[in-house]
C-alpha cells in the first residue's frame, strides 16, 4: 500500500508541465529584417514590369523568362518565411519523472526497417538493434521489432547472434553509462584503456563483439548459412528451397520472449522482447515498400507487446542517447497537453559528418531554425525516422479529449499464449491479402501510394486533430549514416523531392487537405519541401540564360550607377549575408555554408529537375512509382576520398552531365566576355550594362571549382569520366550557338 508521502509526491508531479516551449530570440529584428526584402522583392518586379523590352526588340523572350524566374524565387522565399516567422523548440523535462512514475510508464514498441541485406548489411542492422535493445528503460516494457524485407537467413542470423551478444552489451552499457549505445560506434571511439579501472571487462566486451561481427561477415561472405548453424534453432526451417526475396510466406520469430524466465543477461537481470518479421511478399501482389512493411509491424507488434509508444528508425540509425525515450515520453505524459501530441520527431543527423559536411548532408539550418518553424505550428514534419508514435493516432484514430490521462497510455495485455502460438497468430496479420478490402494504408497505418509516405502521413495525423513536436536535443538521440559519394546523395534527394512533389499534385496538397484543419503557416512549411521539385525550373532558367545573354552581349540587371540596382543588390547580399550568419549561428563553417550553396545548386538543376519531369510522365500515366534503396555502405578508396572531403563523381550519370554542362557554359560565357575586353576594348557603358551577369557567371564558376577540377585535373577514379566530359563540353558548345534574337 502506498504511503500518504509518496501519493503526495505524484500528485505534485503529475500537476508539474513535463515539457516547456520557449520562442527563438530575434523575432522581431528578424521580421523587420525580412519585411525590407520583401520591400526589395517588390521594386524587382516593378522594374521588370515597367522595363519590358518592345516586341521585336533583342532579348525581349529573354527578359520575360527572367521576370518569371524571379516570380517563382519570390514565392518559394515568401514560403521560407513562414518556417522562420515564429521558430520554437520543445524542451522535456526528465527530471519531474519521479522513479515511483516507473509502474506507469508505457511500454515502447521499436519498429527497425531494412530492405535488403547487400546494401544494407546485417553487421550495421544489429548494431541499431543493439543500441535500442540497450536504453535505459524498464526491459518488461520494451519491445524491438526487424522487419526484413529482404527476407533473408543472413539477417535472421545475424540478429540471433545479437541476441547472444545483447546478454552482455546490456548489462554493460547500464553499468558504465554507455554512450552511443552502438557497439560500433562506441568501440570505434578513441580510448586510454590503460587509464580505464574497468579496462579489462572493456577489453572483453570489445572482443566479444569483435568475434560476433566477423562470424557475421564470414556467414554473409559465404551467401548462406551452414547447416550446423541453422539446426540451432527452429526459425531456419522457416527458409526452403522455394524463398526467395519477392516470393515467401510471411515469416515471424520471437528471438527473445520478454517474458521468459529465461530471457536474462549475465546479471539475471530481465532482456527486452525482440522479434524477426519478414512480411509476406507473393508476386503479383504490391508490397507499398516501406510503409506496407510499417504497417505490417503495427498489426503484429500489436499482437505481441502492443506498446501504447512506437518508435520508428532506419536499419542505420542507432540510439546516441541513453534516455531518449524517457525524454520523449515527457512529452506524451504531460497531464496538461500531452494527449494533443500524436508524435515526436528527432532531426535525422549523422556520425560521418566531414568537417565542412562536403555534400551539406548535416544541414544545420533545416534542423535548427526550419523544422523547428514548422514545428512551431503544432504540424512537426514526420520524416520517418527518428519518430516516437502515439499508437492510437498511427492506426487511424481522430484526437479525441478521451486520451487525457495516463490512462490512455496503458494498453498492453497479459497474454498467456506461448510463443509459437504468437508467432502463428501474427503471421496472418503480416501475409498479403490481410489488407484486402481494409483501411490500412488510406486511413489506417503509413499511408500508400507515394515514395514519400511519411511525409504524407504526418499531414493527413495533424488533420485529424492531432498535434505533433519536432525535438531537437543537445544531446543527439540517434545517429544514422549519411551518404558518402555525391550520385547517392542526389538519387535520395530525387527520389525525395519526386514524392513530396507527388503529394503537392495529389489531394493531399496541404493547401486543400489542410485548409481549415491545420494553420496557413503550417500549410506553407509543409510546401517549402513539398516544392522542392519545381523550384527547379527557375534556378535551371537562371544558369542557362545569364551565362547565354552575357555570351551574346543582352543586358537583363539595371546598370550599377541606376537607382534600379539598389534593390537588386541589397536583396542578393541580404539574404546570403543573413544565410551565413544563420549557419554560424547554427554551429557550421564558413567552408560548410560554402559547399551547401554549392550542392544546392546541384540538386536544383540535377535530382529536382529530373524529379519534376518524372512526377510530371508519373502524373501523364506514362510511368509508375519506384523506390530506390540508397547503399549504406561503399569501398574503401571512395570512403577515404569522403574523408579528404573529395567530390565523388567517377560514373556516367546523367546528373553529372548536367552539372558539367552547367559549370562549361558558364566558364565559356565567361572566357569570352573577358577576351572581347581584351581583344575589342569594351566601352564603359557596354561594361556597366553587362557587369551584373558578369559578376553572377563569375560566381558561377567559382561555384563549381570542384567540378572543373575533376573534369580537368583530377586523375582518380572519383573524377568525372571522359564521356561525360566529352558530352558536357559539345553540350555546352552547342548551347553557345543558340541565337538570342528576341
Amino acid at each position: 500500500m502506498e504511503t500518504q508521502q509518496v501519493a503526495e509526491e505524484r500528485e505534485q508531479a503529475a500537476n508539474l508541465p513535463l515539457f516547456e516551449i520557449k520562442e527563438a530570440k530575434g523575432k522581431l529584428a528578424f521580421r523587420l529584417f525580412s519585411s525590407s526584402i520583401f520591400i526589395g522583392i517588390c521594386l524587382i518586379w516593378v522594374y521588370r514590369l515597367t522595363n519590358i523590352p518592345r516586341a521585336g526588340d533583342r532579348g525581349r523572350w529573354v527578359w520575360i523568362g527572367m521576370f518569371m524566374a524571379e516570380l517563382g524565387f519570390s514565392f518559394y522565399w515568401i514560403l521560407t518565411q513562414a518556417i522562420r516567422w515564429n521558430v520554437v523548440r520543445y524542451h522535456p523535462l526528465k527530471h519531474r519523472l519521479p522513479q515511483s512514475y516507473d509502474d506507469k510508464l508505457p511500454c515502447v514498441d521499436v519498429f527497425v526497417c531494412m530492405a535488403d541485406p547487400t546494401l544494407e548489411p546485417p553487421a550495421l542492422v544489429i548494431n541499431t538493434v543493439l543500441s535500442v535493445l540497450s536504453l535505459n528503460y524498464p526491459t518488461d516494457k520494451l519491445s524491438v521489432y526487424l522487419s526484413d524485407d529482404g527476407g533473408s537467413e543472413l539477417t535472421f542470423y545475424a540478429l540471433l547472434e545479437a541476441s547472444h551478444f545483447s546478454k552482455l552489451w546490456i548489462p554493460f552499457c547500464k553499468k558504465f553509462n554507455v554512450e552511443p549505445r552502438s557497439p560500433e560506434a562506441y568501440f570505434s571511439q578513441n580510448f586510454d584503456v590503460q587509464d580505464s579501472a574497468n579496462a579489462e571487462q572493456w577489453l572483453f566486451i570489445k572482443k566479444q563483439y569483435e568475434d560476433m561481427k566477423k562470424r557475421i561477415e564470414t556467414v554473409c561472405n559465404k551467401g548462406s548459412v551452414p547447416e550446423e548453424l541453422k539446426n540451432q534453432h527452429k526459425g531456419f526451417l522457416e527458409w526452403g528451397s522455394n524463398v526467395t526475396k519477392q516470393n515467401h510466406q510471411p515469416i515471424v520469430q520471437i528471438v527473445i520472449d520478454g517474458r521468459g524466465t529465461n530471457a536474462v543477461d549475465s546479471d539475471g537481470c530481465r532482456l527486452p522482447t525482440l522479434v524477426y518479421m519478414a512480411r509476406e511478399k507473393r508476386l503479383g501482389w504490391p508490397h507499398h515498400y516501406k510503409a506496407g512493411a510499417m504497417n505490417a509491424l503495427i498489426r503484429v507488434s500489436s499482437e505481441i507487446s502492443n506498446g501504447a509508444i512506437i518508435l520508428n528508425l532506419d536499419c542505420d540509425m542507432y540510439a546516441n542517447s541513453a534516455d531518449s525515450i524517457k525524454e520523449d515520453l515527457c512529452f506524451f505524459m504531460d497531464e496538461n497537453r500531452g494527449h494533443q501530441i500524436a508524435y515526436v520527431q528527432h532531426p535525422q543527423k549523422f556520425n560521418n559528418i566531414t568537417k565542412n559536411d562536403l555534400y551539406a548532408n548535416a544541414s544545420p539550418a533545416l534542423n535548427k531554425v526550419e523544422l523547428p518553424g514548422v514545428g512551431s505550428f503544432g504540424a512537426a514534419l514526420y520524416c520517418g525516422t527518428g519518430c516516437f508514435h502515439r499508437r492510437a493516432s498511427l492506426c487511424g484514430s481522430k484526437y479525441s479529449e478521451e486520451y487525457k490521462g495516463l490512462e490512455s497510455l496503458e494498453t498492453r495485455k497479459d497474454d498467456k499464449r506461448t510463443v509459437i502460438e504468437l508467432e502463428e497468430a501474427s503471421k496472418v496479420l503480416a501475409s498479403c491479402g490481410y489488407e484486402e478490402g481494409t483501411q490500412w494504408g488510406k486511413q489506417m497505418g503509413l499511408i500508400y501510394g507515394c515514395p514519400v509516405e511519411d511525409i504524407v502521413t504526418g499531414l493527413t495525423i495533424q488533420c485529424r486533430g492531432w498535434k505533433s513536436v519536432y525535438h531537437n536535443p543537445d544531446n543527439t538521440a540517434f545517429l544514422g549514416v549519411a551518404p558518402p559519394t555525391l550520385d547517392i546523395a542526389l538519387v535520395q534527394f530525387s527520389r525525395w523531392s519526386d514524392g513530396m512533389f507527388q503529394i503537392f499534385l495529389s489531394k493531399y496538397c496541404p493547401f486543400i487537405y489542410g485548409h481549415n484543419k491545420i494553420k496557413l503557416g503550417a500549410q506553407m512549411g509543409y510546401c517549402v519541401y513539398l516544392l522542392w521539385a519545381p523550384s527547379s525550373l527557375p534556378h535551371l532558367y537562371y544558369a542557362i540564360a545569364l551565362p547565354l545573354s552575357l555570351l551574346h552581349g543582352i543586358p537583363l540587371f539595371p546598370e550599377v550607377s541606376s537607382i534600379w540596382f539598389i534593390p537588386f543588390a541589397y536583396v542578393f547580399l541580404s539574404k546570403n549575408i543573413y544565410s551565413i550568419a544563420e549557419a554560424l549561428i547554427c554551429g557550421s563553417t564558413f567552408k560548410a555554408w560554402w559547399n551547401l550553396q554549392r550542392m544546392w545548386l546541384i540538386r536544383r538543376t540535377t535530382s529536382f529537375f529530373f524529379a519534376f519531369i518524372d512526377c510530371i510522365v508519373r502524373q501523364l500515366g506514362l510511368s509508375q512509382t519506384t523506390f530506390t534503396i540508397t547503399a549504406k555502405v561503399v569501398t574503401d578508396d571512395v570512403s577515404k576520398r569522403y574523408q579528404q572531403e573529395i567530390m565523388d563523381f567517377g560514373s556516367t550519370s546523367i546528373m553529372f552531365t548536367v552539372i558539367a554542362t552547367l559549370a562549361m557554359l558558364n566558364l565559356f560565357s565567361l572566357l569570352v566576355w573577358v577576351l572581347k575586353m581584351v581583344l575589342c576594348g569594351l566601352e564603359y557603358e557596354a561594361m556597366e550594362m553587362l557587369l551584373s551577369q558578369v559578376l553572377l557567371c563569375g560566381l558561377m564558376v567559382v561555384v563549381n571549382a570542384l567540378v572543373y577540377e575533376a573534369l580537368l585535373f583530377r586523375k582518380d577514379k572519383g573524377s568525372i569520366p571522359a564521356s561525360v566530359m566529352f558530352k558536357s563540353m559539345v553540350f555546352a558548345s552547342l548551347a553557345c550557338l543558340i541565337p538570342l534574337k528576341q
